[in-house]
C-alpha cells in the first residue's frame, strides 16, 4: 500500500515536469515571435499576364524611359549651351572695337554731346546729355579727345565748361578743359580739326563732315535720319551711343 502510494506521487511529480517544461517551450516560442505569434497569410497566386497587358507594360516603360532620356538630353544640352555662350563685351571693349583702336578723336558738342543744337541755344543754356555720358567718359579713358564747338560769346563758353565739369566729365583724369576747345566760325572748327590730325572726327555737320573726309582717316556723322555713305571712310548714326551700341 505504501508502494502505491510513493507510485502516485512518482507519476504526478513527472506529470508536473512535463507540464513545466511545455509551458516554458511554448512560451519561448511566444517571446521569439515579434508579433507574438505568426500566422503564415496564404500565398495569393497572381493571374499570368495576358499578351495585352504585357504589351502595353512594354510600351508604358519604353515612353517612360524615353521621357526621362529626352528631359535629361535637354537639360545637359542647356548646360552646354549656357557653358559656351559667348560673353557680352564691355562698353570699354566695344569702344576700342569700334574706333579700331584709334588713339585721337575729336568731337563736336551740339546735338552730340549737348542737347542744344544751336550756337543761339548755348547763349541761354549748355546741358551735357546724360545718355552720352558713359560712353563719353569711356573714350576719354583709350582716346585723346578734344571737343569743340562754335560760340558766339564768352558767355557761351563759360556755360559749356561749367555743364562739362558739373558732369563730371573732368574728374576722370582722360579730359581736361584746355581739350575744349571754342570758335567763333564753323569752318574754324575745320581747322582746328586738320590741326590735330585725329583718328576720328565725330561732327553733326554735314559740310563740315565733307570737307574733312579726304584729311581724316575715319568719321562719324551724327544725323537723326540715315544719310548715304559720302565716302567709305565715314560711317553715321543716330546718336553717338547708338553708333557703340549703349542704348
Amino acid at each position: 500500500m505504501v508502494s502505491n502510494l510513493y507510485g502516485r506521487k512518482d507519476s504526478r511529480s513527472v506529470g508536473a515536469i512535463a507540464g513545466f517544461a511545455v509551458a516554458i517551450i511554448f512560451t519561448w516560442r511566444l517571446l521569439r515571435s515579434p508579433n507574438g505569434h505568426q500566422r503564415q497569410q496564404p500565398k495569393r497566386q497572381m493571374p499570368a499576364p495576358s499578351s495585352s497587358s504585357v504589351a502595353l507594360n512594354s510600351n508604358a516603360e519604353f515612353i517612360s524611359s524615353g521621357v526621362c532620356s529626352s528631359s535629361e538630353d535637354s537639360r545637359a544640352q542647356n548646360v552646354v549651351d549656357e557653358f559656351f555662350q559667348p560673353v557680352k563685351p564691355t562698353l570699354g571693349q566695344v569702344v576700342r572695337q569700334k574706333l579700331s583702336e584709334g588713339r585721337k578723336v575729336t568731337c563736336r558738342l551740339l546735338g552730340i554731346i549737348l542737347e542744344e543744337n544751336s550756337p543761339e541755344d548755348l547763349q541761354k543754356q549748355a546741358t551735357v546729355r546724360s545718355s552720352v555720358l558713359e560712353v563719353l567718359l569711356e573714350i576719354t579713358k583709350y582716346c585723346d579727345l578734344y571737343l569743340m564747338e562754335t560760340v558766339l560769346d564768352d558767355e557761351s563758353e563759360k556755360r559749356v565748361i561749367l555743364a562739362l565739369e558739373d558732369a563730371g566729365v573732368f574728374t576722370s583724369g582722360g579730359l581736361v578743359k584746355d581739350k575744349v576747345l571754342f570758335c567763333s566760325i564753323e569752318n574754324g572748327r575745320t581747322s582746328f580739326v586738320r590741326q590735330l590730325e585725329p583718328d576720328w572726327h565725330i561732327d553733326s555737320n554735314p559740310e563740315v563732315i565733307s570737307q574733312l573726309a579726304r584729311f581724316i582717316k575715319y568719321q562719324l556723322h551724327i544725323a537723326p535720319m540715315r544719310h548715304e555713305r559720302t565716302a567709305s571712310n565715314v560711317f553715321s548714326s543716330p546718336s553717338l551711343e547708338q553708333f557703340f551700341g549703349n542704348i
